[in-house]
């Protein structure tokens, strides 16, 4: 039987990383929700919820590390990219055709190129979308530039796709040590982002976002580089972790992670809005990106949850935190247009609406889930891969 078409059954999750996932998802939603009412970075309402998607890029290289590194031996290359593709995918195709049900739901003042997109344009996108391949501003349809501007977050999980390639393909070739070199050389990197260092002048475009991580969602250069940046350093330092296997236990771990990750993901701007203390939020997200962010997932792969009750929230956070995470921005856009048309609303109808989006982002996650990300990845196993009865199951 050849490596290509077996399958190997799932390990044990880790409980508390799937719920600290969960978390983060929630609170991504949150930000883009007060996102709308912002304005620029400097005045965000619940400020650094992007770094959320630093957070999940450590969570991916650890789960990566522990679920592949020791089954190499049974397991190909295309093997693996297939069991990627068939863990990610489907949710990726159904948030593109999320955001394809919900684009001319958009047209407002906010996207103005909505109303003169003629209909075949966001099929083709959608197309387009299901093949992961980024597509430049002259296929823009609402305005922002997005590589995928059907369903923006969808950038992330491009950089992942990459990232689990370079595992596969060289990164799980190397020892420990080199491995921790180029983690080392990545964090450079990351501080450099941080601090707003450019020595090559490729982040010129970047400087409305001045000493923060934000950005990577275009394929410009300033926007590739920012985005395999945030990318490197918190994928493979997560790899190397789980390599290392050295975690820390504390009591009641769950609770102690999701206060530190509530806390880093909704700290107001460090330094306040005087352009002269702008460097120390970029020392801030420096230090949750390369020391707050491995320790939450070292204490989450080291704890145990406690009680039936908690490990069944930790276990439905986890499974609602991708759906979530790549469907609920389609209804941001929506929400978006409503803020721009009705700026002379109460704000208690702005409240209102925006706990609304947020319910309902929840739901069409849950149901996602639920209907159409379980079945169809069953029905995917059961056609490109033959089970094996020796391996541990969940």
């Amino acid at each position: 039987m050849s490596k290509n078409d077996i399958y190997l059954a799932s390990k044990p999750r880790y409980e508390i990383l799937d719920g600290l996932r969960g978390v983060a998802s929630m609170i991504v939603v949150a930000f883009h929700l007060f996102e709308t009412y912002s304005g620029n970075p400097v005045h965000q309402i619940l400020n650094h919820g992007y770094l959320a998607v630093d957070f999940f890029f450590v969570l991916s290289g650890f789960v990566v590390g522990y679920a592949y590194d020791d089954r190499w031996d049974r397991m190909s290359t295309w093997n693996f990219i297939k069991r990627r593709l068939v863990r990610l995918h489907p949710m990726v195709i159904f948030g593109a055709f999320f955001g394809l049900l919900l684009f001319y739901f958009g047209d407002s003042p906010m996207f103005s190129l909505i109303g003169q997109t003629e209909w075949y344009k966001p099929l083709i996108l959608f197309l387009i979308a299901c093949t992961m391949i980024p597509v430049n501003a002259s296929m823009d349809i609402r305005g922002w530039s997005e590589t995928y501007p059907l369903n923006g977050p969808a950038w992330t999980l491009m950089l992942e796709y990459i990232a689990n390639l370079l595992y596969a393909l060289v990164i799980r070739h190397l020892p420990k040590i080199a491995l921790a070199i180029l983690v080392a050389i990545f964090a450079c990197f990351t501080i450099m982002l941080c601090m707003n260092i450019d020595p090559l002048g490729i982040t010129g475009p970047h400087q409305y976002a001045a000493y923060t991580v934000i950005g990577g969602w275009g394929i410009d250069a300033c926007q590739l580089w920012i985005g395999f940046i945030r990318l490197l350093y918190p994928f493979f330092c997560g790899l190397l972790i789980s390599r290392i296997g050295k975690f820390i236990k504390v009591k009641a771990g769950y609770w102690v992670c999701s206060i530190i990750i509530a806390i880093c993901l909704c700290m107001p701007r460090v330094g306040g809005t005087n352009p002269d203390n702008f460097w120390m939020n970029g020392v801030y997200e420096a230090i949750c990106i390369l020391l707050i962010f491995p320790l939450v997932v070292t204490i989450g792969a080291g704890s145990q949850v406690s009680g039936k009750k908690s490990f069944a929230f930790c276990k439905w956070m986890g499974e609602i935190s991708f759906p979530l995470y790549i469907t609920h921005y389609p209804l941001i856009y929506m929400q978006m247009s409503w803020a721009a048309a009705h700026k002379d609303h109460p704000l208690s109808m702005h409240i209102f609406v925006s706990v609304c989006i947020f319910i309902l982002a929840i739901l069409v996650a849950w149901g996602a889930y639920k209907l159409y990300d379980v079945p169809v990845r069953e029905w995917l196993k059961s056609k490109l891969f033959v089970r094996v009865s020796n391996e541990n199951k969940n």
